[in-house]
């Protein structure tokens, strides 16, 4: 029986009756037709609203169904690229549980809010038989493709769902037991959820428990994960039912803004408070916790960490612990929190913020980041042009980062991603009972979201026309008014807008709206394709450190030549894919990445280009890995914070030699270490 049925609700003759007998009958009185059974004291509430929902979706449970879509390689590729962020949050997560559930008949899988699998882990005798019915990357498990399983069931749900044999509505699935948990943002919105799926012979009532715990593990993994990246420089609170339970897997989080409204929270905190995932961004913490906002910011600002008790009336007390004081110094300016800065950008005196960090040594790059600080403290919006995957998304979020909202929320749309019925309640908001479907208490809509931050819309030049009009009325009144009508809601965001289309074209082919155009073009940027920029090495650099921080790799001599003869159609995206690949593809202590460590067809793309292309002059080649050694020295010296003994371990060289290096390269050693 799965953990979600309630045994109380059923009739003592159904309670009684065997799992198998209850099936059966549910299943004849589905096949009856009649509205009025009630399948819920045979299945539970949660299996007998899916089995509902299944069959209004026109699925058929026996016999051949309609092919439900699969992605080609492309679509994955594209699908892994949006999902960026859940995948970097939950893969190590995924290789972590991965050693738990080897050699028990089961896989793991991550799914995108929309069903698709985007990656599954586990064992291959199994795997190879669950492909059968597609439990593989790319297929979709939306419960209107698939009926009734536990990764649809969870994200319809919005809430963990185990699915044991003949609960699937489909019957060729029985064979499987899925356990499964919905991931959710700190802003409260769905992302995917993780699945453990094996063969349901091996499941009985304690292992699944068992099952669905571990899932509930992994999605709680990947929440942690994902609050501290987004609040890392925000006030948050810590809370949990016990105070040796804070700092724990099982603690609430959730962060807050100095005015007092609830600005992020994983699903922990969210059950521990009672509140429903749309009162983040509106929710206020003095009556949320009964607590005067000064008494909690004196907590946050203290350094011992102290953790607190929260009287509840007659229930047990809440703990408490508040955090973020270096958040309150910097904005009063009463101490100096700024990380060390590495030894080359002490010598060159240039800030090192988020947008330094992309100044790798192209001019087309510096420029553009050098206009764009000039603007990120002004009411001015950021119009970013370039190719699909020059990172567009990048730079707004390091613009975000390096301005003086970078401690309140940066908000993304991707509007072409979205379909055309939805974006407007996805953008605007609504008001409950707007539209069939929509939820009895409404929502805020992703600019309201945006308020006090940042509100960036990739590929603007995708959006509907009608769509346009609405977006010029919100910019030019400062104000939203949610989809069903409602009182005007004041919105102060700063605007970065993205698009690869030249608006310019689409404006004169009437796709465009010409006054919008004008609202968005405060200052446009281009960025430049990989292809036409000349700091390769000094990129590659960056991004081996951000996919292996913990060593310091380089490239070997023939592949850099063959990367820089390369013209990379898929600019960064597809450089950040290749060199991720390569790190996870090289030997424990092996430092340099060759052809054999990249993905076969990239290989031999690049062996093609290196051929055409004729190879650099001596000298200059010298001269590029030269500043390869010199990029990778100071970000190995950067990690390691100035440390110059750690620095040299982990370049594996000794710190006389570290120094020479250094001085090479311009950069005076910051200290000892």
């Amino acid at each position: 029986m799965s953990p979600q049925h309630c045994p109380a609700t059923r009739p003592t003759t159904e309670a009684t009756t065997s799992p198998a007998a209850r099936l059966r009958e549910a299943r004849r009185r589905l096949s009856a037709g009649n509205p009025g059974h009630d399948l819920a004291p045979l299945l539970g509430e949660v299996i007998a609203r899916s089995w509902q929902r299944s069959q209004a979706a026109g699925l058929a449970p026996s016999g051949r169904t309609p092919g439900a879509p699969h992605a080609s390689a492309a679509q994955l590729a594209r699908a892994m690229q949006r999902q960026y962020e859940l995948l970097s949050q939950a893969e190590p997560v995924m290789d972590y549980l991965g050693g738990q559930i080897s050699g028990t008949q089961s896989l793991l899988i991550l799914a995108d809010a929309q069903g698709m699998l985007l990656r599954t882990l586990g064992d291959a005798a199994f795997a190879s038989r669950a492909e059968r019915v597609a439990l593989r990357a790319g297929a979709q498990w939306a419960e209107r493709y698939r009926g009734t399983n536990a990764i649809g069931t969870a994200l319809a749900e919005g809430r963990p769902v185990v699915v044991h044999g003949g609960e699937h509505y489909l019957e060729r699935n029985g064979f499987l037991t899925c356990a499964a948990a919905p991931v959710v943002d700190p802003a409260g919105r769905l992302m995917g959820a993780f699945d453990l799926s094996g063969d349901h012979r091996a499941y009985h009532r304690s292992t699944i428990g068992h099952t669905l715990g571990l899932a509930r593990s992994a999605a709680g993994m990947v929440e942690h994960r994902l609050f501290d990246s987004w609040h890392a420089r925000s006030l948050r609170l810590r809370l949990h039912a016990r105070p040796e339970g804070l700092g724990s897997l099982g603690e609430g989080q959730l962060a807050w803004s100095e005015d007092g409204v609830v600005i992020g929270a994983n699903s922990a905190a969210l059950a521990l408070l009672g509140l429903a995932r749309e009162a983040i961004g509106q929710a206020r913490i003095e009556p949320l916790l009964q607590l005067d906002l000064r008494t909690l910011l004196d907590w946050a600002a203290r350094p011992d960490g102290a953790p607190h008790a929260l009287a509840r009336g007659g229930a047990a007390p809440l703990w408490l612990r508040a955090e973020g004081g270096a958040a309150l110094a910097r904005r009063s300016g009463s101490v100096a929190t700024a990380p060390a800065a590495p030894a080359a950008a002490l010598a060159s005196g240039r800030p090192e913020d988020a947008l330094a960090a992309l100044d790798t040594g192209d001019p087309a790059m510096a420029a553009a980041v050098q206009r764009a600080r000039r603007v990120i403290a002004k009411p001015i919006a950021l119009l970013l042009q370039g190719e699909s995957g020059v990172g567009k998304e990048v730079f707004a979020r390091a613009a975000h980062a390096s301005g003086p909202r970078r401690d309140r929320p940066f908000v993304a749309v991707n509007c072409a991603a979205l379909p055309e019925t939805l974006i407007e309640a996805e953008l605007f908001g609504y008001q409950g009972g707007a539209f069939t479907g929509a939820r009895r208490e409404g929502a805020p809509g992703r600019i309201r979201e945006a308020d006090g931050g940042t509100l960036f819309l990739d590929e603007i030049g995708d959006m509907p026309p009608a769509m346009q009009a609405r977006l010029l009325r919100v910019l030019q009144d400062r104000a939203v008014v949610p989809l069903g009508g409602g009182r005007p809601v004041p919105v102060d965001f700063s605007l970065v807008c993205a698009t690869h289309r030249q608006l310019r074209q689409e404006i004169a082919a009437g796709r465009f709206r010409e006054d919008l155009y004008y609202r968005l073009n405060g200052l446009t940027l281009h960025l430049p394709p990989l292809r036409d920029r000349a700091d390769l090495m000094g990129l590659v650099a960056r991004l081996l450190a951000e996919v292996a921080p913990e060593r310091a790799l380089t490239l070997a001599p023939p592949l850099a030549q063959a990367m820089a003869a390369y013209r990379w159609p898929g600019n960064l995206r597809q450089l950040h894919s290749a060199l991720r690949t390569a790190a996870a593809l090289l030997a424990d202590g092996e430092p340099q990445i060759g052809f054999a460590h990249l993905p076969d067809d990239l290989a031999e793309e690049l062996q093609a280009a290196r051929a055409v292309r004729p190879r650099l002059p001596l000298a200059d080649a010298e001269a590029d890995l030269r500043l390869q050694e010199a990029h990778t020295v100071a970000r190995v010296v950067e990690v390691c914070q100035g440390n110059l003994s750690e620095a040299a371990r982990r370049l594996g060289i000794g710190r006389n030699t570290l120094y020479r290096k250094l001085q090479r390269s311009g950069a005076r050693p910051a200290g000892t270490g």
